[in-house]
């Protein structure tokens, strides 16, 4: 079964005074690189949610965010009125300055600047909202996976496809291996019959073409690209975490693949390679998204 590494998951969860509201997302990425936005008070339980994110996740690029709000009856944190008189004052003296109009609305330009409402009190976190948090931050993680198993399936169907497909071009080179022998055998003796009073041994010309024909040879690279095919299908089937071995999986196929092009010798063949190649392309394109 594969997963996705591009997932999506948020959780609310409340206590008698807070509402967590815990947002997770996740791209491709060939390791775990996790970046967080937590607000202060809480900081101090990153090392938790990583720990928790990192037995799950393994692999992405995953973005955290955490917004706490206050609900119930708990005491806002008071203003900071000294602060926004020193902001209003430099805001002023930054238009006189600068000869540019005074803000429309000065409560919404005040508030968002930085510690305008913080607390002088040390905000101690309760086991209450430690335990609440944390959940919310597990249910976001569980419907990313859910997330990552749903873009997985679908993953799994494009890849099918495209293998179903290099199998059919595949299938199609053996109509065109008989005629492209005929025609370079066909092509060297008409080459030799333009020489003028030129002799050569007609038996020795059989052994060199013999030795030339068998260099072309593609029976192994078809037998190689057919079992890298039947391999990248079981590997699907295998247990999660399989997008570094489908990734080596589709650069084997590409060795093989590319072998066939350079030995065809025949418009037809080539077109067939072509084709082969442009569903790998798109086999390693997704590929990466796998985990």
């Amino acid at each position: 079964m594969l997963l996705s590494m591009t997932g999506f998951g948020r959780a609310v969860a409340e206590t008698t005074t807070k509402r967590f509201t815990v947002e997770i997302k996740s791209l491709n990425s060939k390791q775990l690189d996790l970046s967080t936005r937590i607000p202060a008070p809480y900081r101090e339980k990153e090392l938790e949610m990583r720990n928790l994110i990192a037995s799950r996740l393994e692999r992405g690029k995953v973005d955290l965010t955490v917004y706490v709000e206050t609900i119930g009856t708990e005491t806002p944190a008071p203003l900071n009125f000294d602060l926004l008189a020193a902001y209003k004052a430099q805001i002023e003296e930054m238009s006189r300055r600068l000869d540019i109009p005074m803000p429309a609305d000065w409560y919404s330009v005040l508030l968002r600047f930085p510690d305008v409402m913080k607390s002088d009190a040390l905000t101690v976190i309760s086991d209450e909202e430690t335990a609440v948090l944390m959940n919310a931050v597990s249910d976001a993680v569980e419907q990313l996976m859910e997330f990552r198993r749903k873009e997985g399936k679908k993953l799994e169907e494009f890849f099918t496809l495209r293998i179903d497909r290099i199998r059919k071009h595949l299938a199609d080179v053996p109509l065109y291996e008989q005629e492209r022998i005929v025609k370079i055998k066909a092509r060297i003796e008409d080459s030799l019959s333009k020489i003028p009073r030129v002799e050569y041994d007609r038996g020795r010309l059989e052994q060199e073409m013999i030795f030339y024909i068998e260099k072309l040879d593609i029976n192994e690279e078809k037998q190689r690209l057919t079992q890298h095919l039947d391999y990248f299908i079981e590997t699907m089937a295998a247990a999660q975490g399989q997008g570094k071995k489908l990734g080596f999986i589709s650069q084997e196929m590409g060795r093989e693949i590319n072998t066939l092009g350079s030995k065809s010798n025949q418009a037809d063949m080539q077109l067939l390679v072509v084709g082969m190649k442009d569903e790998l392309e798109q086999i390693k394109e997704q590929v990466l998204n796998v985990m």
